[in-house]
């Protein structure tokens, strides 16, 4: 891998420069992983999402190199919040990943989610409504390499809300079909 340092702001094509202390560090494009979308492609099938929120996430070492791998899988996980009014997200596996060695992680534990404490207060207040909970969306790198979390505030979907969506998405179907 080519890393060229340059003390002038010159661009070189396909790099992106960083700045570390004194000089610029410019990094091919292709290094860097912000490609990497997990969506939680039931949530919206089984939750009517009324409000979306980017949230930061706090993982280990080995726990981000493998979302940079996509091993990440949404079954079965939610959020809620502890007693000290933190919020956390529970059931999310992230696989283990095979270079670790001894700093492995354990592959579905509670993970701590940042947010800020005027969206921690909101948001509370709006679980504490009957029928609404928390759910995460997806799980993405941003620009700057670090793992965000898309989470949303849903309400679970009756039966024949679900028939609806099917119903809906098979004439989106349908009309793309024609169009072609």
């Amino acid at each position: 891998m080519d890393y060229c340092f340059c003390k002038h702001s010159a661009q070189i094509p396909n790099y992106k420069t960083i700045q570390i202390t004194n000089s610029k560090l410019q990094i091919p494009l292709h290094t860097l992983s912000d490609n990497v979308y997990i969506k939680n492609r039931p949530a919206t099938f089984e939750y009517a999402i009324e409000d979306r929120l980017k949230v930061g996430i706090v993982l280990t070492g080995s726990e981000i190199k493998s979302v940079r791998n996509g091993k990440v899988s949404f079954n079965d996980s939610y959020c809620f919040f502890s007693d000290s009014g933190e919020l956390w997200i529970k059931s999310l596996h992230i696989a283990e990943y095979v270079n670790a060695g001894y700093a492995g992680h354990a592959p579905v534990h509670d993970r701590k989610i940042l947010l800020t404490k005027k969206e921690l207060v909101k948001w509370q207040n709006k679980v504490k409504e009957k029928g609404f909970t928390i759910v995460p969306l997806s799980m993405f790198i941003n620009e700057n390499g670090y793992a965000k979390m898309e989470i949303g505030l849903g309400k679970g979907k009756k039966t024949h809300d679900k028939r609806e969506s099917i119903k809906s998405r098979d004439v989106e179907r349908e009309i793309k079909r024609y169009l072609k």
